[in-house]
């Protein structure tokens, strides 16, 4: 168990580090005056911190030791609203690849209650991929075009613009 303590250790620093660079991100975006951009990307900013809280959670309720991790500065400006995304994109991939770790390390020292914790992040880290792909599509879509950017800002604002993905994971069915 002490291998896999250390390694959900070293993970917090990947969902920390998340947390506080989009909260960079949105105030790159809020100050660009993109305020649905902004917003989204401080709720993403929160629930990392909570992906993190959950396993230290998880690490108290398990007797083991928590090693709260030091964090870099975060990048504080971005070429595009697209390049910001693929930033998103890539940090999402490099936290799925990191649970991906963790949980075949609890199978392979059979730590139950450390597959069932983590099942809930890979479930979770599908979604937070699914939105980021969305986003940079849509971006992608929008090229150069002030006024799609805009609109997908308002659809981000009202909260509608995520509604398919997020609508489209939980309600899928096997066939």
């Amino acid at each position: 168990m002490k291998e896999l303590t250390s390694a959900i250790n070293q993970h917090l620093a990947a969902e920390f580090q998340a947390g506080h660079t989009y909260l960079a991100m949105s105030i790159w975006l809020r100050e660009k005056d993109l305020a649905g951009f902004s917003t989204y990307m401080l709720e993403k900013s929160q629930e990392e911190r909570n992906h993190a809280a959950r396993m230290i959670a998880y690490l108290v309720d398990s007797d083991e030791q928590v090693e709260l991790p030091t964090i870099e500065a975060p990048e504080r400006s971005w070429p595009s609203v697209q390049g910001l995304f693929d930033r998103v994109y890539d940090m999402e991939k490099g936290v799925t690849a990191s649970i991906n770790r963790l949980y075949a390390m609890a199978e392979d020292v059979g730590e139950r209650s450390a597959t069932a914790m983590l099942d809930w992040f890979v479930a979770e880290q599908l979604q937070e991929e699914a939105e980021a792909r969305f986003v940079r599509k849509r971006l992608r879509l929008a090229g150069d075009n002030s006024a799609a950017l805009l609109l997908l800002d308002q659809q981000f604002l009202e909260g509608t613009a995520l509604a398919h993905v997020k609508g489209g994971l939980s309600g899928a069915t096997g066939a």
